[in-house]
């Protein structure tokens, strides 16, 4: 059976389970199907398929456009075609067509996923002009989440319908579908659907699994994390990521703990959040019975650079590095033994008495729904240039390095114990373009605030940087024993 026939068949398949008194309705749509009928033909099956997008806001409101041929308000879709591998591909290709909206703006819902929220049955007249007869429509209606659930996109995409808007769910036309809605709990907030597994050993190394080089998975010929979606019998994603374990490497840690949530691209376009769980295990890889993929084998965060991986994965692996990484013994007789310190950068903006901040994710691993900075972490690279880097990579900015002066700087210890931290704070005199938001996993939002008004809550040693460059204070320490700053 054809990618999409068997993928049409198992939807509603799985629909009639939630809602076994529409089987009268969609009854010829399956024996249609079993007799091996094209969902992507005109002739095949009793009528023809259409997707439309369900994309839901967290003000409980649907996005509709105006339809060309009547100016109605309707639900963005598209007719299922025969490159649409899926029920959501389709639907994806009708809100991005009909309203200019991509797919990373979409998240798959928890509740659905790939199960129409509502699978409408109504009749169309003949189309001589198409050579078409009067037939059903059969338009399965799939829900999607906004990835940034405070958005609001508009149409902006050539060719995409004017006047799209937003209803409420007591307005929505279809009345079947508004008591659909209705009861369906959506509420259009991005949750995890998947989960994978940060295993590290205690000592620096992290187990990363080489993935099969194929088309249509997620990653293919990359390292990543073990993991995957959660299915219908995982009763919570700890679940979900315990059974992956077993199922793919015979791993069954005594704990897993949840770390963060990691926005990742899916194969099909869409923003997908992640729960990452941490577990500790130090066993031999090779002994392990891999079910999926290539090999397991261990890797440390700085040869990780040289690896086909996802950035996002790297990143995350080099952050818990560096909040978990073992402390060097100290040397025999030393007092005070030398510990290395984590450099960080960080961009002072400055414009008509306001300095720019972020307000980061608030599924952050470090400072979540807290107000930060620009800022990044020293790689293999100076200081200056990681700066300039960070600007351009998380907000868009262009910055010149003979534009920018060290202007304050912090060090800071978060915990009695914890790896030392020296933040170094630079001012741009001057700089190219405003503020985007380009990385959405880590910042959701770019905003000047006065110097005099700072947010709250904001980053500790942030405040103390921004007070001290004011007071043209050049040091600043915190966490430490002993006086709170030096000048």
């Amino acid at each position: 059976m054809p990618p999409i026939r068997s993928h049409v068949r198992d939807a509603v398949a799985t629909y009639l389970e939630r809602h076994p008194g529409e089987r009268g309705a969609l009854r010829d749509l399956l024996t249609a199907l079993d007799a091996g009928a094209d969902p992507a033909g005109r002739s095949a099956v009793p009528g023809r398929i259409t997707c439309s997008a369900v994309v839901v806001d967290r003000r409980r409101r649907v996005l509709h456009v105006h339809h060309g041929a009547d100016g109605t308000l309707r639900l963005p879709g598209e007719p299922v075609e025969p490159d649409d591998r899926t029920l959501l591909a389709a639907a994806l290709r009708g809100v991005r067509e009909g309203a200019g909206i991509p797919p990373a703006a979409l998240c798959h819902t928890a509740e659905y996923r790939g199960v129409p929220v509502h699978i409408g049955v109504r009749a169309v007249g003949a189309g001589p002009a198409r050579g078409e007869p009067a037939r059903l429509h059969y338009d399965f209606r799939m829900a999607f989440h906004l990835a940034d659930g405070d958005a609001d996109p508009a149409p902006h995409a050539e060719g995409a319908a004017l006047g799209a808007g937003w209803l409420p769910f007591e307005e929505v036309g279809s009345p079947a579908l508004r008591a659909r809605l209705l009861e369906s709990g959506l509420d259009g907030r991005a949750r995890p659907v998947n989960a994978s597994a940060l295993i590290h050993d205690g000592a620096g190394r992290y187990l990363l699994h080489l993935r099969d080089d194929v088309p249509n998975i997620w990653e293919p010929g990359a390292w990543a994390l073990l993991g995957g979606g959660r299915e219908p019998q995982d009763a919570s994603l700890e679940d979900t990521v315990r059974r992956e374990l077993r199922e793919e490497a015979g791993l069954e840690p005594v704990t897993v703990q949840p770390y963060a949530v990691e926005h990742v691209i899916g194969t099909d376009g869409t923003t997908v959040p992640v729960q990452i769980f941490t577990a500790r295990w130090n066993g031999d890889p090779g002994a392990l019975t891999l079910a999926e993929g290539i090999m397991l084998a261990w890797h440390e965060p700085q040869t990780m650079s040289r690896l086909r991986m996802n950035p996002s994965t790297l990143d995350l692996v080099r952050r818990h590095a560096e909040d978990h990484s073992p402390e060097p013994a100290p040397r025999a007789g030393a007092a005070n033994a030398a510990v290395p310190h984590i450099v960080g950068v960080h961009l002072y903006l400055e414009r008509d008495g306001e300095v720019l901040l972020g307000l980061r994710h608030p599924d952050s691993a470090y400072a979540a729904s807290t107000h930060h900075f620009l800022a990044g972490h020293c790689e293999q690279e100076s200081a200056v240039s990681c700066l300039v880097r960070e600007a351009r990579e998380e907000a868009g900015l262009v910055v010149d390095p003979a534009d920018v002066d060290l202007v304050h700087l912090v060090h800071v210890v978060d915990r009695p114990g914890a790896r030392p931290r020296m933040q170094l704070v630079f001012r741009a005199r001057r700089w190219l373009g405003e503020p985007q938001l380009l990385e959405p996993d880590r910042c959701v939002a770019w905003t000047w605030w006065p110097l005099d008004a700072l947010p709250d809550p904001i980053v500790p040693y942030t405040r103390a940087a921004v007070e001290g460059i004011r007071a043209g204070r050049p040091y600043t320490e915190l966490g430490w024993d002993g006086p709170g700053s030096a000048g």
